[in-house]
């Protein structure tokens, strides 16, 4: 999981897939240095998490029941209900609108925080640039419904404070506010996921053989908790945004 010792995925990756993509890369006037990965690992392993997605998707799909359902399908229907009441209660009655969103990030990033714990892969969300992509999302998102449901002008009054003479001193304040959270958002899934993985791979290295299952679980259980962390603050700026009051 770090430049001494890259996973043979990658490796493998690299070596099939790298020379190609480095020609389409040149093309762009990008040129990777000799002795670097061409295609990173957060990003194949990303890849991977997507591709299990997808499978997921198309099983899940092909077995949905309405008369039958199987124990899958019932564990994501109560998924799919713990995140609408999380929602309701935190965006609003119109809060299930955004389920798609909110599901597929927490999803994606759920599965991400695990893919560390399968013998010879990585987790994404172990690299800033993971983290930092689902930030962006949120952030982009999030401003884009606060626009959709307030229009521009009325979105970007919000910023100037409840009172007009008020305006030079909240811009700053505000703006400061908003690109923090992004910030926010990224350090604590990256630095959460980046120390379990090296205090594994710690105890890994030295007994491989004795790793201690309470680690394994504790990683299981911040995997799960970094997910909900992610979305529930995720949740709270776009309640914010779609938020009714004046200001």
């Amino acid at each position: 999981m770090n430049e001494e010792a890259p996973l043979l995925i990658v490796e493998w990756v690299n070596h099939v897939f790298g020379p190609p993509f480095a020609s389409l890369l040149s093309i762009f006037g990008v040129h990777v240095p000799s002795g670097q990965e061409v295609i990173p690992m957060q990003m194949i392993m990303g890849a991977i998490v997507v591709i299990i997605l997808i499978v997921l998707s198309l099983i899940v799909r092909a077995r949905l029941s309405v008369e039958n359902p199987g124990k899958f399908q019932q564990s994501m229907e109560l998924v799919v209900e713990f995140l609408e009441e999380q929602l309701e209660e935190n965006v609003g009655h119109d809060g299930h609108k955004f389920l798609p969103i909110i599901g597929t990030l927490g999803i994606f990033i759920l599965l991400c925080n695990l893919l560390g714990l399968v013998p010879g892969l990585g987790s994404p969300t172990s690299n800033p640039n993971v983290p930092a992509g689902c930030a962006a999302v949120v952030f982009l998102y999030y401003n884009y419904a606060g626009i959709r449901k307030h229009g521009l002008g009325k979105y970007l009054k919000h910023f100037m404070g409840p009172i007009w003479w008020m305006a030079p001193l909240m811009i700053p304040i505000e703006l400061i506010s908003h690109f923090a959270r992004p910030l926010s958002l990224t350090v604590r899934l990256w630095g959460n996921i980046f120390a379990e993985e090296l205090l594994i791979g710690i105890f890994f290295t030295i007994a491989a053989f004795l790793l201690p299952l309470p680690f394994i679980a504790f990683a299981i259980f911040g995997g799960f908790l970094q997910a909900f962390i992610f979305i529930t603050m995720s949740q709270m700026y776009l309640s914010m945004a779609v938020a009714t009051e004046d200001h």
